[in-house]
């Protein structure tokens, strides 16, 4: 199973994010994605302009498990839930502070923080989406109620490791991992507000919300934690050391990968190919003018000389149309994924090129769907098509047993793609247009936009499917993205 979504990362690179579920009855899933990309031919990206080597370095990727999913009620409640099991962690520490009970220890600390980051941003989700406004009500309270009972359970576990047996730096982890828990309710609370806007609820939970947030805001005080306030330089420094322990927190999942190029020796292969072609055409021809006119004349001086000019052309140019026809059908990379350093869980391959649209699915085309007014564009100035292709296939029963302790089912393949060489040949953002009002005409001014458009093709095993997304930018960013729902049965 894949599950997708693009998302903006920042104002000059958009994010697609795939999550592959390793599927218990097939030992090794294998997944295929095919992304197209449309780009109008005004913004000067094409085959000469725009090479691989390019695209890779605006592509960033991180693979990484897929957090185990809890809801936030079973974090802290129920048998086995993820404070149980640090809690243990924290009994073996402080009886034995050895290394493997310091690995395992910070182990479950990272751990507890990223289930709890996934489950607030489920949970957070969720009410927005809601569509019962009698649930409202409840789901907010539960909401309060849960991140009460957790953070207060957290916190008394401190006790437990602050003893004489338990060094500074070990001591922490734990306080690392307190302060991201605080940094997560408060964010997820703030958007949780913000969402509520547009909701019918009691306004009681608001003000709860809002001393949920004040009570977080005064515990970091009591302990010289930084918090946002109006001084810049003091909320500069605190979005760095929120980026250093997210990272810190979420580096248990995120996996080494070791990539290679696909295809060497197939390469070798060709370019001998190329080179024994070419050195039959030149020997050919020494060969029939030495047999037609002899030794030591100017025919065969000059036959020579033909031949050599023409082998190397006629080298280059069959390795170009080998190598071609290799890569349409092989792939650019090949990267392996491990869990540590040895443990191999999968492999991941990506190939990148442009190709013509009489070379495209008719499936494709009628999901791109281009309207009238598109036609007359692509007809007058046309699009260029940008495939980049993946293929995964995760080894099933090493993931679920990465981690004793926790069900892992899957990773997150996380792609952000640069678009500033896109933004290169566009013109103003902001165009003159006018308008009469009373009489009087008025000018103002227009957002000048351009269009790409996203097809993403899915296959598995027993499936295949599409999604589209258009990505709206100008020469400042990208404005927004939005998820075209069109989904033709062929």
């Amino acid at each position: 199973m894949i599950s997708e979504s693009v998302k903006i990362h920042d104002k000059f690179s958009f994010e697609i994010k795939l999550g592959y579920t390793s599927d218990s009855a097939i030992k090794s899933p294998e997944y295929s994605i095919n992304t197209y990309l449309f780009i109008p031919n005004s913004l000067d990206i094409n085959r000469f302009t725009y090479k691989s080597d390019n695209f890779y370095h605006d592509l960033k990727s991180n693979i990484r498990l897929m957090t185990p999913i809890y809801l936030l009620r079973d974090i802290y409640q129920g048998e086995k839930n993820p404070l149980m099991r640090l809690e243990n962690s924290l009994q073996d520490l402080s009886k034995a502070p050895s290394k493997e009970n310091t690995e395992h220890y910070e182990f479950q600390i990272k751990m507890f923080g990223s289930i709890v980051k996934s489950a607030l941003r489920r949970e957070v989700f969720h009410i927005k989406d809601n569509k019962i406004d009698a649930d409202t009500n409840f789901l907010i309270r539960s909401y309060i109620q849960d991140i009460n009972g957790i953070k207060e359970k957290y916190r008394k576990l401190r006790r437990i490791i602050n003893v004489p047996t338990v060094n500074k730096k070990q001591l922490n982890i734990y306080l690392f991992g307190d302060e991201f828990m605080g940094n997560l309710i408060e964010k997820y609370s703030f958007r949780l507000m913000r969402y509520l806007r547009y909701k019918t609820y009691n306004q009681e939970y608001k003000t709860q919300l809002l001393e949920l947030i004040k009570t977080e805001i005064d515990y970091k005080t009591s302990k010289d934690l930084p918090i946002v306030s109006d001084n810049y330089n003091n909320n500069e420094e605190l979005l760095y050391r929120r980026s250093v322990l997210k990272k810190y927190i979420e580096s248990n999942l995120f996996l080494n990968t070791r990539q290679k190029k696909e295809g060497k020796l197939a390469e070798q292969i060709i370019y001998g190919l190329a080179a024994g072609l070419a050195m039959i055409f030149a020997t050919g021809i020494a060969f029939y003018t030495q047999q037609e006119y002899g030794n030591f004349t100017m025919p065969f001086f000059f036959a020579l000389v033909v031949g050599y000019m023409f082998k190397d052309r006629i080298k280059e140019l069959t390795r170009i149309y080998f190598s071609g026809k290799y890569r349409k059908s092989h792939f650019d990379h090949k990267t392996q994924i491990f869990s540590g350093k040895k443990h191999s869980i999968g492999y991941c391959k990506e190939s990148f090129s442009f190709i013509q649209e009489e070379n495209i699915s008719a499936r494709v085309m009628k999901r791109r769907n281009r309207s009238h007014l598109t036609e007359i564009e692509n007809n007058w100035i046309g699009e260029k098509v940008i495939l980049y292709r993946k293929h995964i296939k995760l080894y099933g029963k090493k993931i679920k047993t990465v981690y004793k302790d926790y069900s892992i089912n899957g990773i997150n393949d996380i792609a952000r793609v640069n678009i500033t060489p896109f933004l290169e040949k566009m013109t103003n953002p902001e165009m003159p247009m006018y308008f009469i009002d009373d009489e009087k005409y008025k000018k103002i001014y227009g957002n000048k936009v351009y269009h790409l458009n996203l097809i993403l093709n899915f296959k598995t095993a027993d499936n295949e499917f599409f999604r589209r997304y258009r990505i709206i930018l100008n020469r400042n960013g990208i404005k927004r993205i939005q998820k075209i729902m069109i989904e033709p049965k062929n």
